[in-house]
C-alpha cells in the first residue's frame, strides 16, 4: 500500500519555529516531525511514499531527496497554491491506482497503521477515518459514529455548546481511489468539510476507527513542548535515535559531559553536544547536535536546537532556543520563551515569560524584554472570546496591542474601506480607542469616529452608512478593571468566527498590510449619527405610537449617567412624553457602576416608580443594549419574567407571530404562544447568535436573551434597550394593559440554575458521555445537551470561556427544580 504524507503545512501558530522551515521539518527531539511519520510507515511495511509539498517545499525535497537514504521511496507532489487536504491528494491522483493511506506529516503518533488498514480492508466502506479521543475537541473536527462504527455526523471545530463527543478526526485515512472522483482538480477542497459530508449525503459508507496509542497535532508552541516531553518520557512507541546511558538520558553519537555536571532525565543529547562543568539539566529537556552548555548554566524543561550556545550561569526554564542562537552569560529565559534562529541575547538579559523573539534579532546586554520582538509585542494565542477581545486595562489590553489590533482588523478589509469606531463614556476606552484609530489608517482603512454613542447606535450607523465594519471599546459591565473591544461586520452584527480567525492570524503573524503614503487611511467624524439613528427609530414605531403614549403613559427612566440620555431624552421631550428622568448627565466617573451601586440604583427605581404614579420604571445599562424593569406597583422584574411579559404583549398586539428565545428559557413561552396563536423558536444562549437569527429572519416579532437584551428585527437586528423602552410603552398602551396585569396573566414556571467547575481537559469527555447516555431523551439540540424528562427538563451547557458547566432545570415546583439541578450537577462532577 502507498502512503500520502501531507507536508504542505505553513505552521503559522508555531512561529517563530516555522519562519525558516515548513511545519513538518520542525525538529521534535531527535529528528524532524515528518521523519517520525516516515519511521512509523516503515515499521508497518509502507515504503512507497508520496509527499505533498507547498510552503518552503525545497526544504523537504533537499533534505530527503528520493528517500533512499532513509530506506523508503519518496515521490513529491507539488502544489503551486494551497489546495486543501483533499485538493492536494487529488493533485497526486495519477500516482494512486489502489487503496492508499493518507497521513499528516506534522503530527506525532504511534498508531498501529496495520490494524487501521486491515479494518478498512475488512469493511465495505470507501473511506476509513481514524479517530482519537481528546480532552479538548474545540480545535478539531468532531465525528459521531453509530454502534457499528459507521460515521453519522461531522462537526468542524465546534463551540462547546455544539460538542457532542470527544472523538476527533486525526486526519489519518484509508481511501479507495474512487473517492477522488468527488474532488474537483485545482480547487481548494477539504476532506472533512467538503468530501466526506457529500459522500454521506450520497449514501456512501464511511467507517470510523477509534485508534489506541499516542497522537497529537503539533500545532502550537504548547503542543510542541508537550509532544517533546511525552516523547522523552517514553509515551510514544516509535524508534528512538541514540543509546541510553542510564538515568533516563539518551545520547546520539558522541556527546561530552563534564564529570561534575548534574543531569536529571529524561534528556536527549545530540551528536557533538557539550555539557560543561557545574551545569545542571533537569528534564524533560532536549539539547541537540553541536550545542554547547557552558559552565554552571541551568537548563530546566527546555528545548535547544543544534549549533547554539548557552553561556556561563545562564538559566533557561521552560524555554525553546532555535538554531545557531547565542545566549550569553547570566541571561535568563523564562517559561514559554521562544528564541528564533540566529538570535543574539546579551549578557545578563532577562526574557520574561511567553516572549517570542523572531530570527536574527539582537537583545542588548542587561536588557529586560517583556514583549515579543517581531515588529512589536505579542502576548496571546487566542484573541477573541465570547465578548470580543477582552483583558485587563493597560496590562493585557494596552495601547500598543490596540494599535496592532486595528491594523490586523484593517488588513482583513479592502483597502480604502470605511470602519466606524466608538467607545463608552469612561476615559479608559477613550485611550484605547485612539490607539486602534492609529492602527486602522496604517492598513489603508478610513475611520469614521462616532466618539461616544450607545452600542445600538454605533451598530445601526455602521449598517446604514455602507461601512465595511465597526469597532466599539467599552469597560466590561461586570468588572471595571477589564476592557472589551467588540468588532462589527458591515451589518452591525458581531463578526463571524471565520473573520475572528483571520484577524487573529494576521495579529499573531504580524503580517500587517502597510499602506504607502497616499494610500494611508483618513480619519473623519461621523456625520449626523444621532439623526440617522433616531429617524429610523421613529419610523419603526406605529405612526400614532407617541400620541397614545403621551395621553396614557407616565415613565421613570434611569440613564445611568451614560450617552443613552443624549439619544433617548431628546426623543421623549420632543414628543412630550411624561417622564421622570434620572442620572441624565453623562459622567466618565459614573459610567461604570459596581454591582452594589447597580443594586442601589434599581432599588431607588422601585421606590420612585409607584410614588410618582408611573406605569413603568426602566434602568438602561451603560451600553444601551439592556434594560431592567420595574412595574407600576414598584416590583422589580426578573429579566426572564420581563421577557415573558414582552412576548405576551407583542403576540397579543399582533394576533400571534414568532418570537425567538434561548434554550435556557422555560416552557412557559410555548404556553404564551399557544394562548395567542403564535410560535416560539429556540436559539443558542448568546446574544450574538440571536442577532444573527434576527438578521436572517426579519419577520420575527422579537428576540430576547433572558438577560434584559431585546431585538426587534423590524427596526434593526441588534439588541437595543432604548428602542425596547419605547416599544414596551407602545405595546402596553395598544393592549390597554398595565405591566402588573400582564405579569399576573403569565403562566407559572420554576427554574433553577447552578455552575459546576470542570477542568478544560475533561469537558469533551463529559459531553461525549452525556450525549451517549441521553441519546434517546435529547431535545432541542441547539446549544448544549437538553434532556427531556416529560413535564420537566434539564440543560447541561458548557461555558465557552471558563472551566465550568452551567446546569439549568425546570421542575413542576421550586423544590423539584432545585433537586434536578443538584442531581445533574453531581452527574457532571462524577463524569470528570
Amino acid at each position: 500500500m502507498k502512503a500520502v504524507v501531507m507536508a504542505g503545512g505553513e505552521g503559522t501558530r508555531l512561529r517563530p519555529l516555522t519562519i525558516n522551515r515548513p511545519k513538518p521539518m520542525v525538529s521534535l527531539v531527535d529528528r524532524p516531525v515528518i521523519q517520525h511519520i516516515i519511521e512509523l510507515l516503515k515499521v508497518h511495511g509502507i515504503t512507497d511514499i508520496i509527499v505533498t509539498v507547498q510552503y518552503l517545499a525545497n526544504a523537504i525535497q533537499d533534505y530527503y531527496g528520493d528517500g533512499s537514504a532513509y530506506g523508503v521511496n519518496i515521490t513529491y507532489s507539488l502544489e503551486e497554491v494551497p489546495l486543501g487536504t483533499a485538493g492536494s491528494v487529488k493533485n497526486a491522483e495519477h500516482l494512486l491506482d489502489e487503496p492508499f493511506l493518507v497521513i499528516s506529516g506534522d503530527a506525532l503518533t504511534d498508531f498501529n497503521l496495520t490494524e487501521i488498514i486491515n479494518h478498512h480492508q475488512n469493511s465495505d466502506a470507501k473511506a476509513t477515518i481514524t479517530l482519537y479521543r481528546v480532552a479538548n475537541p474545540l480545535d478539531y473536527g468532531v465525528i459521531i459514529t453509530d454502534e457499528d462504527g459507521m460515521v453519522r455526523q461531522f462537526l468542524e471545530k465546534p463551540s462547546w455548546g455544539e460538542v457532542f463527543s470527544d472523538t476527533v478526526n486525526t486526519g489519518i485515512y484509508v481511501l479507495d481511489p474512487t473517492v477522488l472522483e468527488y474532488v474537483e482538480r485545482g480547487k481548494l477542497t477539504d476532506w472533512s468539510k467538503d468530501v466526506f459530508p457529500y459522500m454521506l449525503e450520497e449514501g456512501h459508507r464511511i467507517q470510523g476507527f477509534v485508534a489506541q496509542g499516542y497522537w497529537t497535532d503539533v500545532g502550537t508552541i504548547e503542543e510542541y513542548m508537550r509532544a517533546c516531553s511525552d516523547y522523552l518520557q517514553g509515551r510514544v512507541n516509535l524508534p528512538r535515535l541514540g543509546h541510553h546511558i542510564g538515568g533516563d538520558i539518551w545520547v546520539n553519537g558522541d556527546a561530552e559531559i563534564a564529570p561534575d555536571a548534574q543531569l536529571h532525565g529524561p534528556i536527549y543529547l545530540g551528536h557533538g553536544a557539550k555539557i560543561k562543568g557545574g551545569v545542571i539539566v533537569h528534564g524533560p529537556s532536549v539539547i541537540r547536535d553541536y550545542t554547547i552548555i557552558d559552565t554552571r548554566a541551568n537548563i530546566d524543561r527546555s528545548v535547544i536546537w543544534r549549533n547554539s550556545y548557552i553561556g556561563e550561569r545562564a538559566e533557561l526554564r521552560g524555554a525553546i532556543v532555535l538554531r545557531q542562537s547565542n545566549i550569553r552569560q547570566r541571561a535568563m529565559l523564562f517559561e514559554g520563551v521562544v528564541i528564533g534562529d540566529g538570535v543574539q541575547v546579551g549578557a545578563g538579559a532577562v526574557i520574561q515569560p511567553n516572549v517570542k523573539i523572531w530570527p536574527s534579532k539582537e537583545v542588548d546586554e542587561g536588557a529586560t524584554v517583556t514583549s515579543s520582538i517581531i515588529w512589536g509585542s505579542q502576548g496571546r494565542r487566542v484573541l477573541f472570546g465570547r465578548y470580543g477581545v477582552k483583558g485587563m486595562v493597560n496590562i493585557e489590553i494596552t495601547p500598543e496591542l490596540c494599535a496592532k489590533l486595528g491594523a490586523a482588523f484593517g488588513a482583513t478589509l479592502p483597502r480604502g474601506a470605511m470602519v466606524t469606531i466608538n467607545r463608552d463614556a469612561h476615559y479608559t476606552p477613550r485611550m484605547l480607542k485612539r490607539a486602534i484609530v492609529a492602527g486602522l489608517p496604517s492598513a489603508g482603512i478610513n475611520v469614521s469616529d462616532l466618539q461616544n454613542v450607545p452600542i445600538p447606535v454605533a451598530r445601526y450607523y455602521t449598517r446604514a452608512t455602507a461601512a465595511a465594519g465597526g469597532i466599539h471599546v467599552r469597560l466590561s459591565p461586570y468588572d471595571n478593571r477589564v476592557v472589551e473591544v467588540k468588532f462589527f461586520d458591515e451589518q452591525g452584527l458581531d463578526i463571524s468566527t471565520q473573520v475572528e480567525r483571520k484577524v487573529e492570524n494576521t495579529f499573531f503573524r504580524e503580517d500587517f498590510r502597510r499602506a504607502y503614503l497616499e494610500e494611508i487611511g483618513r480619519i473623519f467624524y461621523g456625520h449626523n449619527v444621532e439623526k440617522t439613528y433616531t429617524e429610523a427609530f421613529l419610523r419603526a414605531l406605529r405612526p400614532d405610537a407617541f400620541d397614545l403614549i403621551r395621553r396614557n403613559f407616565h415613565l421613570v427612566i434611569d440613564y445611568a449617567n451614560t450617552s443613552t440620555s443624549a439619544i433617548l431624552s431628546p426623543v421623549l421631550r420632543r414628543y412630550r412624553v411624561d417622564a421622570v428622568e434620572l442620572n441624565v448627565n453623562p459622567d466618565e466617573e459614573m459610567a461604570f457602576q459596581t454591582p452594589i451601586q447597580f443594586e442601589e440604583a434599581v432599588q431607588r427605581l422601585t421606590q420612585i416608580t409607584p410614588v410618582v404614579g408611573a406605569n413603568l420604571g426602566v434602568r438602561l445599562d451603560s451600553s444601551g443594549e439592556r434594560i431592567y424593569l420595574v412595574d407600576d406597583r414598584g416590583v422589580r422584574l426578573h429579566p426572564l419574567r420581563a421577557m415573558a411579559a414582552l412576548t405576551a404583549l407583542a403576540m397579543r398586539a399582533h394576533g400571534g407571530g414568532t418570537v425567538a428565545v434561548p434554550v435556557t428559557a422555560p416552557r412557559a413561552f410555548e404556553q404564551i404562544a399557544e394562548q395567542y396563536g403564535g410560535r416560539i423558536i429556540r436559539t443558542r444562549a448568546t446574544l450574538s447568535a440571536l442577532m444573527q437569527i434576527a438578521a436572517q429572519q426579519r419577520d420575527l416579532l422579537m428576540l430576547g436573551d433572558g438577560g434584559g437584551a431585546y431585538i426587534f428585527p423590524a427596526f434593526c437586528p441588534v439588541a437595543d434597550g432604548m428602542f425596547t423602552t419605547v416599544k414596551l410603552m407602545e405595546l402596553l398602551t395598544v393592549n390597554e394593559m398595565s405591566l402588573s396585569a400582564t405579569l399576573a396573566e403569565l403562566p407559572t414556571y420554576y427554574l433553577a440554575q447552578s455552575r459546576v467547575p470542570c477542568r478544560w481537559e475533561a469537558k469533551g469527555k463529559v459531553m461525549r458521555i452525556l450525549n451517549e447516555q441521553y441519546a434517546e431523551r435529547r431535545v432541542d439540540q441547539v446549544d448544549g445537551i437538553k434532556i427531556d424528562l416529560g413535564n420537566e427538563w434539564v440543560l447541561i451547557l458548557p461555558d465557552p470561556d471558563s472551566p465550568f458547566f452551567h446546569v439549568f432545570a425546570e421542575g413542576y415546583n421550586e423544590e423539584q427544580a432545585r433537586i434536578l439541578v443538584e442531581k445533574y450537577s453531581g452527574l457532571v462532577i462524577s463524569l470528570q
